[in-house]
């Protein structure tokens, strides 16, 4: 590791912990050559996430997103708070064990009503009637008769 006071790339760690719930290695070092001291962070290397949108565009994976889409589907509903993280962590967890580097926004929007319909019919019709694009009554009253059977 390159010292930041004098740029030489012999040290010694002098301590090394876990930190951030073992997301992270800190370690303490002191250079050999100024003997002065410095704090070094290795973390596990990620690979980003991107979405395939519909129209074939891409963007980073949010986890935020996912909440907040799913929020609005429960306005005013009477789901508590930590059962939407809830929700959301397991639609996160599913889209990152399947290991892709990228993953179409239809397989992310499934998994959410999947969950959103065993948690809250209502907040389900809500979700699915943007996320499917409903254009009429009669495709909106069809996803109610698919609930109902």
């Amino acid at each position: 590791m390159k010292c930041p006071y004098c740029g030489d790339d012999n040290d010694r760690v002098i301590d090394t912990r876990l930190v951030k719930d073992g997301e992270a290695i800190r370690r303490r070092r002191e250079c050999l050559s100024c003997g002065r001291r410095f704090t070094t962070y290795e973390y596990i290397e990620k690979t980003p996430l991107l979405v395939i949108k519909k129209d074939g565009t891409r963007e980073p994976f949010e986890r935020d997103k996912i909440l907040q889409g799913i929020l609005t589907a429960c306005h005013k509903r009477p789901i508590p708070r930590e059962k939407i993280e809830s929700l959301v962590d397991e639609v996160v967890s599913v889209v990152s064990d399947l290991g892709k580097t990228e993953v179409e926004s239809r397989i992310i929007g499934e998994e959410i009503m999947k969950r959103l319909k065993e948690l809250d019919e209502i907040s389900y019709v809500r979700f699915a009637s943007v996320y499917r694009e409903f254009r009429d009554k009669k495709e909106f009253l069809k996803e109610l008769k698919n609930l109902k059977g």
